[in-house]
């Protein structure tokens, strides 16, 4: 065949070894999927074939060896394995770059953390939301389980509840929690920068050794600056003084950052800015580089990219932008392993990209802070956004006109407000006394906290599966569910209860795979068509017999 009817330059000559190079599409699209071993596409007398082995004489303008085929790509092996940082990956002890995000209320379960640690994976347990009593049972089921796998568990910025921040903050030191996803943080904390620094020490060969593990997800500059930076001295300084920490931890601590690990958090469910992924993690990672050479830390900090998470190419794209890892969240609460119900699972399983909204957020309601959460089959957002509407216009529940209190009792409660009342104050009697010290001074206050209640209680629900509050649900969600469910459509990943987190997560790391050695097939030249280019879910059996090996 004249390589140029091809419209590609040969690059070099292939000599056939054991196998001939075999012709057409379906060949091209089976060599590439198999992503341990080579491509390489040769001009045949039938047309570009493709082979996985053979002799390759790179040069196009080297003498042709005899009978050799005209070369006109050539694509490594690419094993999902190999996609990330290694250095993440060591720290870690992971076999992939794949992070399970800690979807609170325990949406993240034990179950799942399980299922990614057993595959090489990392998970971090959903603890936002949780009592300390619901965190610590989670702790030790996981520690029983997984013994020295890795696993990690969430710690959730609570600005307006700070004790419960410390609760969680003692019980992980106490129990040697060692990992934790710290999210939502506005600025650094007492609590989190003593879990940082606690036990910090030289090791044997006068390294600093920091035991505890913080990987952060931020999605504004100023914020990772300070994961970035090392923990700040006025906070140490008052860790001292309260006994918190010791003299020398605080002096070890001015030379390492604040975190290991950070995920610039893109569009994505919950507590969310919308940044486009694009334009965040080049940021993120420039930032790095520039802070990490002016403080000179021994060990790297490692960039990840979560947030639109949801498909292979979207896969493939954040590692070819130089993410350390790929954190996915959205896609693993419609798998069967999450803490929610099959309601919810079908729920998100119907989802489209546009089926996501803004909606104030519980725990910075008075801030005006917000999360992204379902639109689809819910009300929720239409009514948080009421609440925060009424709470900025009226100074207490009586201000509010009478006719819209009614509605709030009959429709948002379902109870009188005096009732709701009561069962808000029983919460925070246990939770945090001082508020309501604070609403019986200011009603202004009261009336944050009973719509805060609300809020609340709106994403226990679906957890809790309270079928007859479904228009009520804060189901929190990014537009990744519903790219996710336009990949799968018409495939045994279309219906939830196919959707293991193994399965979902090991698609997206061997379709990227996939993706990454179609784009260098694509760079050389070859017009690859549509029935080349596509990348269809497979069981994990099958991606199993094509890695050769356990996942």
């Amino acid at each position: 065949m004249d390589p140029s009817s091809t419209g590609q330059t040969p690059r070099g000559w292939w000599v056939a070894a054991d196998r001939c190079a075999q012709a057409g599409e379906t060949a091209i699209r089976r060599v590439l999927g198999d992503v341990t071993r080579p491509l390489y596409l040769v001009a045949s007398p039938d047309g570009p074939a493709a082979a996985d082995s053979g002799e390759v004489h790179i040069g196009a303008d080297l003498e042709r060896p005899a009978g050799a085929l005209p070369l006109l790509a050539c694509v490594p092996p690419l094993d999902p394995a190999d996609l990330g940082d290694q250095r993440f990956k060591a720290r870690h002890g992971l076999r992939y770059a794949y992070v399970c995000g800690a979807m609170a209320n325990g949406i993240t379960s034990t179950a799942m953390v399980e299922a990614a640690s057993r595959a090489g994976m990392i998970g971090y347990f959903g603890a936002a939301g949780l009592s300390p009593q619901r965190v610590e049972a989670a702790v030790e089921t996981l520690q029983k389980n997984l013994g020295e796998r890795p696993y990690g568990f969430n710690l959730i910025h609570s600005p307006n509840d700070p004790a419960l921040e410390e609760a969680i903050v003692g019980l992980y030191l106490r129990r040697g929690v060692r990992r934790i996803s710290a999210s939502a943080y506005l600025r650094l904390t007492p609590q989190l920068v003593r879990y940082r620094v606690t036990g910090i020490h030289r090791g044997p060969d006068g390294t600093v050794v920091c035991p505890n593990k913080v990987k952060a997800k931020v999605s504004r500059v100023e914020v990772a600056s300070r994961f970035f930076s090392p923990p700040p001295a006025k906070i140490l300084s008052a860790l001292v003084a309260q006994g918190r920490i010791s003299a020398e931890e605080a002096e070890l601590a001015a030379g390492i950052p604040m975190a290991d690990d950070l995920t610039a958090e893109a569009d994505s469910g919950g507590h969310t800015d919308n940044r486009p992924a694009l334009a965040l993690l080049p940021t993120m990672l420039n930032l790095r580089d520039r802070m990490a050479a002016a403080n000179g830390y021994q060990e790297p900090i490692c960039v990840g990219l979560g947030g639109g998470i949801a498909t292979p190419r979207a896969t493939a794209a954040a590692f070819a932008m130089g993410a350390a890892y790929v954190l996915a969240g959205s896609v693993h609460q419609a798998c069967v392993e999450s803490g929610t119900t099959d309601l919810v699972r079908r729920m998100l399983a119907e989802a489209g990209q546009a089926d996501v909204v803004m909606a104030p957020a519980a725990d910075m309601f008075e801030m005006g802070v917000k999360v992204q959460v379902l639109k689809r089959g819910t009300l929720f957002a239409v009514r948080a956004a009421k609440l925060y509407d009424y709470y900025r216009r009226y100074e207490s529940w009586e201000a509010i006109p009478e006719k819209e209190r009614g509605t709030l009792e009959k429709d948002f409660f379902r109870a009188g407000f005096e009732e709701t009342w009561q069962q808000t104050a029983a919460f925070f009697a246990e939770r945090d006394p001082s508020q309501l010290a604070r609403a019986k001074k200011d009603p202004h206050h009261k009336l944050a906290l009973v719509f805060r209640s609300y809020l609340g209680l709106s994403s226990k629900w679906p957890v809790q599966g309270v079928a007859d509050r479904q228009l009520d649900f804060q189901v929190w969600c990014g537009p990744s569910m519903g790219a996710f469910n336009e990949w799968t459509a018409g495939t045994f990943l279309e219906k939830p209860e196919n959707r293991d987190t193994v399965t979902v997560a090991m698609n997206l790391l061997y379709g990227a795979a996939v993706a990454l050695r179609t784009f260098d097939l694509t760079r050389a030249g070859f017009e690859a068509s549509g029935d080349i280019t596509h990348i269809e879910p497979i069981s994990l059996n099958e991606i199993r017999k094509i890695l050769g090996r356990k996942i």
